[in-house]
């Protein structure tokens, strides 16, 4: 896999902004901070893609995680990128329905 490619889906993106506007609503300045924080938690899968766990609940190799404080970072790992797929607390049990297209 070429180095230095990571690309966030639209529903990661969209966790993001309902996780920044739930901390937003008791500390407004600690929910930017905290999404800086999640987004560079992934900066290491540019040179290291299989640095995190296989997601438990799927058991399948390209789909790994990333944990972040009370969020799980998940994503899919191919030849050509890192996907970041969705962020979910880490309290929810995940199906594959969870994280959308995941073939």
């Amino acid at each position: 896999m070429p180095q230095g490619k990571v690309f966030w889906t639209r529903q990661a993106r969209e966790d993001l902004r309902a996780i920044r506007d739930h901390i937003a609503r008791d500390a407004p300045a600690t929910a930017s901070a905290y999404l800086r924080n999640l987004r560079s938690s992934v900066g290491r899968l540019k040179q290291f893609p299989f640095s995190g766990e296989v997601v438990p609940e799927i058991g399948r190799e390209e789909l790994r995680e990333v944990l972040q404080g009370s969020y799980r970072i998940i994503y899919r790992v191919s030849e050509r990128r890192v996907d970041i797929l969705a962020v979910f607390h880490s309290a929810r049990i995940l199906g594959e329905h969870d994280i959308g297209n995941t073939d």
